[in-house]
């Protein structure tokens, strides 16, 4: 049975082939045997229309028949046709001259019988005869020529059946090799696409194409291969973005919980500390007036902490979850970071930093002035917090086709390499003391990180070789 399934769409095809081919080849063999069947019928025919023309062109010529008869009657001796008999008749059916026995009698005349073209007929004596009868144009000379079926006529008519049979044979071997051949090179390229079928669950299987055929059926197996690749190649695709998006989705996921662990854990630090302060003023009742306002002081230091904290979150929530309805415009960055540095350094909230300013006046970038005003701002604030330097500096540093590169930098102490692939983290402190007791809340480079990759540029960040850090981001050309 594992066979014959095996096999059958061979045989599906090889056989009504092979099966067809043969009927074809036989009918032709059949016509052929026919044809010169007749053909060699016609040659005789052929022969006794020659002799009656001949007889009757020499009566029309005056000439005398008889002489040509004797010839004739000589020339067919010992020959297929030396039965031939002769019968020349007037208009009024008086035998003129006859070789062999008188044919024609008007008796015989009238009980003969012809085939469909008149060539064949019997007499009284029901013998078969090829016969002719023809007239002169005056009508007075009538020809009547018929040879008898004899053993020498048979001969002449038979076809050479070996011949016939051996074309035959010869030609249903040809066609049988020519047809299984041919149904191999279709069956192959039906062969290599099951082998596909019943492996394609495999990954690692592979077809070499060029087992396929080059015609038709090979090239629409190769088109069911490529949609086959192309189809795995696009549910790998999927696999990866899938699982490329759940690992975004957990990562956020996770980021969310920590960002919210944090803020617990940053807003319990001021809150505690204006709670002390206010219990300790309402519950000391002996206080002096200097002292309350110390510890009210302490307590508003700390509201305003607890403010920028929650300003600080609220801007790093805006720039993850609104980035696309960000609105841009054409700023000059010149007049944008020296405006932001005067106000800064105003407030003495640069702790007299000085600042380098290297930027060509008409150097415009396209983006949102709010974010990119408080992204720089967070980046004075950070050198002037945690730098312990004397000098900050900003400048153009190159530009390609679509993006400016600027630097952000300052002459303090740097901070160590391990440091440095975590600054842009949500609430992470090099000295946590420190920052803390300086203000800060662990949210500024961040949000200068998010600011920058909102507004569709990169930033990344350096110790300097002199000193200090450096900051270097891409911002998008105005057109």
């Amino acid at each position: 049975m594992g066979l014959k399934n095996k096999n059958s769409i061979r045989w599906r095809i090889f056989l009504p082939i092979v099966l067809a081919m043969w009927v074809i080849i036989g009918i032709l063999i059949v016509f052929q045997y026919q044809h010169e069947t007749e053909y060699r019928k016609s040659y005789i025919k052929q022969q006794l229309n020659f002799i009656n023309s001949r007889i009757i062109a020499a009566y029309e010529q005056n000439d005398d028949i008889k002489p040509f008869l004797n010839f004739i009657s000589n020339y067919l001796d010992n020959s297929v046709f030396d039965q031939l008999k002769i019968s020349a008749y007037d208009a009024n059916d008086q035998l003129l001259y006859a070789i062999g026995r008188p044919f024609k009698t008007p008796g015989e005349a009238t009980d003969a019988i012809s085939d469909a073209n008149g060539y064949i007929r019997t007499n009284a004596e029901n013998k078969v005869y090829f016969y002719k009868v023809t007239k002169s144009d005056d009508g007075n000379l009538i020809i009547h020529t018929a040879m008898p079926w004899t053993a020498s006529i048979s001969d002449a008519l038979r076809v050479d059946n070996t011949l016939l049979l051996t074309i035959f044979i010869f030609a249903l071997v040809a066609v049988t090799i020519l047809a299984y051949f041919s149904t191999s090179f279709i069956v192959n390229n039906i062969k290599i696409l099951r082998e596909f079928a019943r492996n394609a669950n495999n990954p690692d299987f592979k077809i070499d194409e060029s087992r396929l055929g080059h015609d038709e059926l090979g090239d629409i197996s190769r088109d069911i291969l490529k949609l086959y690749q192309g189809r795995v190649e696009a549910n790998k695709r999927s696999e990866r973005e899938h699982a490329v998006a759940i690992h975004a989705i957990e990562e956020k996921g996770r980021m969310q919980h920590q960002l919210t662990n944090n803020i617990n854990h940053e807003l319990k630090t001021p809150v505690g500390v204006i709670r002390g302060y206010l219990e300790t003023v309402l519950t000391s009742e002996e206080m002096d007036q200097e002292t309350q306002r110390y510890f009210l002081q302490r307590a508003l230091d700390n509201v305003e902490r607890l403010c920028t904290l929650l300003n600080d979150v609220s801007t790093m929530t805006r720039l993850e979850n609104g980035s696309g309805k960000i609105s841009f415009t054409e700023i000059n960055m010149h007049d944008l970071v020296y405006t932001i540095h005067n106000d800064l350094n105003q407030a003495g909230a640069l702790n007299n930093m000085e600042f380098d300013l290297s930027m060509p006046l008409e150097c415009t970038v396209y983006a949102n002035a709010n974010l990119l005003t408080s992204a720089i701002s967070n980046l004075f604030k950070n050198a002037a917090i945690h730098s312990r330097g004397t000098r900050i500096g900003m400048s153009l540093v190159s530009e390609s086709e679509k993006f400016y590169t600027f630097s952000f930098w300052d002459n303090g102490q740097g901070v160590s390499e391990e440091h440095i692939p975590h600054l842009f983290e949500r609430f992470y402190r090099v000295d946590a003391g420190r920052s803390r007791k300086s203000g800060g809340t662990g949210l500024g480079l961040p949000i200068v990180k998010n600011t920058i990759d909102s507004l569709g540029g990169a930033i990344s960040v350096y110790n300097r070789s002199k000193g200090g850090l450096e900051f270097l981001f891409t911002l998008k050309k105005a057109n």
